[in-house]
């Protein structure tokens, strides 16, 4: 059936359900792992007079969030060591996160997005987005959502 399932992960509580989920499901199938995670895009702003954001201070946030996706996505990987299970964890800086989800799926050849949802209100989710929604509309492979 799947061969190589995507679980992305934010390092949220419900996140962290999904990839116990998600790598026992890949154990059942005899399937890979890859895990990924979006680190933030953050765009060069000015502030009020004009001035940018210095470009010291956005390296060193880009290099917390790195360090944040790999603690996330070693969560990842020591339950599929646990699990005996085929890992490779990708970071990438999506400008759009759904859009870094299905690209990771579509380069790791991935058949299938294991994903959780944070199951938010219709009112939430309309004011906030989703990146599960998104990713529901947008993927070419299957897309497994786990509430």
């Amino acid at each position: 059936m799947f061969k190589n399932i995507l679980i992305p992960t934010d390092g949220s509580a419900v996140s962290r359900k999904a990839i116990k989920a998600g790598v026992k499901l890949a154990q059942s199938l005899g399937a890979k792992v890859t895990g990924y995670y979006a680190m933030p895009f953050l765009q060069p702003a000015a502030f009020g007079d004009g001035e940018a954001i210095d470009r010291n201070v956005l390296a060193k946030l880009d290099r917390l969030a790195r360090v944040t996706g790999e603690k996330y996505l070693e969560e990842i990987a020591e339950a599929a060591r646990e699990a005996n299970v085929e890992y490779v964890g990708v970071i990438t800086k999506p400008a759009i996160t759904h859009e870094g989800i299905t690209d990771a799926a579509k380069k790791k050849h991935c058949d299938a997005i294991f994903i959780a949802s944070r199951g938010r209100s219709e009112i939430r989710k309309l004011l906030l987005g989703s990146v599960t929604q998104k990713v529901l509309s947008h993927s070419r492979v299957p897309v497994i959502v786990y509430r």
